[in-house]
């Protein structure tokens, strides 16, 4: 039995977060979910946006499953997300991008590795009279490593990667990471294709030729960026999946945001939680029943399907409901409802 944190959050967090665990009691019942607060609603009972309690119970869980927060302007406020981030080592983020809505089968399918712990979001920052310094850190140890844990999972892909940058103008940097890459790729040459790519240019061939990326390695900026147009590529935030991951902690959750201005209304897209659950499952060892999950995802589209937000009239919980009638041989289990 596996044990997983849900963190709910703020908007419609609660909405796909809810989708996503009715589809992971459809698809197993090895999974032990505890809830914990996080966002807003923790703030107000606790006066903390990660209580210690929360933190606790994620430390304590095989994984995590998360919704979003709603962040504000406050100069209380203390970010959540970059907090459980850092203090859990989630050095990896991981976000795939693939069109379910290609016909006739897959179109895009490339996976964005981010370097997630240094960068500019260090959040080191100078204020004077004439602006605001940011030092940005890019070390050896978090590029290695994120470099490793890229090249490990195009090793089950495609085997190809592709390093972006911007070494032309950050030379010293970003010119670190990208030698520290070719070493590493080169070294792995009897069987990975590795090329490099400047950020700018790589932007517009996430547009324009997709289809040409397997695995990306970046650092953290490029990488937040850089996802956000690869989901826009296929469709929008919500089919953006992804997961944080550390040497013994992971957080799983939908890389779009709160979106407090259709909380409630039953029409936020759940497909992006629903595939962070599958990447949880194949994190947590259970690759058939993560694979049963995407499977179930793709028939769906496959099928005609459409989500309110591209055009269609299916909510959350009637998509919902289609993912688990088509889970592969999947029992209903108390967590779905049967479709004639």
């Amino acid at each position: 039995m596996r044990s997983v944190c849900v963190l709910r959050g703020d908007g419609i967090g609660p909405e796909v977060i809810d989708c996503a665990t009715r589809v992971l009691n459809a698809v197993t019942d090895d999974i032990e979910i505890v809830h914990a607060d996080i966002g807003q609603q923790a703030y107000k009972r606790t006066g903390k946006y990660l209580p210690d309690d929360t933190f606790e119970a994620m430390v304590d869980a095989d994984s995590c499953l998360f919704g979003a927060v709603t962040s504000t302007s406050g100069a209380e406020y203390d970010s959540p997300v970059l907090g459980f981030r850092k203090r859990l080592d989630l050095f990896a983020n991981i976000r795939p991008s693939r069109d379910f809505l290609c016909p006739g089968g897959i179109g895009v399918d490339l996976v964005i590795v981010r370097e997630n712990t240094e960068g500019l979001y260090t959040q080191d920052e100078d204020e004077d009279e004439g602006g605001v310094t940011t030092r940005r850190r890019v070390s050896q140890d978090a590029s290695k490593r994120i470099i490793r844990c890229a090249i490990e999972l195009a090793r089950g892909r495609r085997r190809s990667i592709c390093c972006v940058h911007k070494a032309n103008v950050l030379r010293k940097s970003d010119g670190l990471f990208l030698s520290l890459f070719t070493e590493a790729a080169e070294n792995e040459s009897d069987w990975l294709s590795h090329s490099d790519q400047l950020v700018d240019s790589a932007a517009a061939g996430i547009v324009t030729k997709p289809e040409k990326f397997d695995v990306i390695v970046t650092l953290n900026m490029y990488g937040d960026i850089l996802s956000d147009v690869a989901a826009a590529v296929v469709g929008g935030l919500g089919f953006a999946p992804s997961g944080n991951i550390g040497p013994s902690h992971s957080v799983f959750e939908p890389a779009h945001g709160s979106a407090p201005d259709i909380a409630g209304m039953g029409v936020a897209n759940p497909t992006a939680a629903i595939l962070s659950a599958g990447m949880m499952l194949e994190h947590l060892g259970m690759k058939d029943e993560s694979t049963r999950v995407v499977e179930a995802i793709s028939a769906v589209y496959m099928s005609g399907t459409r989500t309110v937000d591209i055009g269609g009239d299916y909510g959350s919980e009637r998509f919902t409901d289609k993912v688990i009638h088509y889970l592969p041989q999947a029992e209903r289990r108390a967590g779905g409802r049967v479709l004639d």
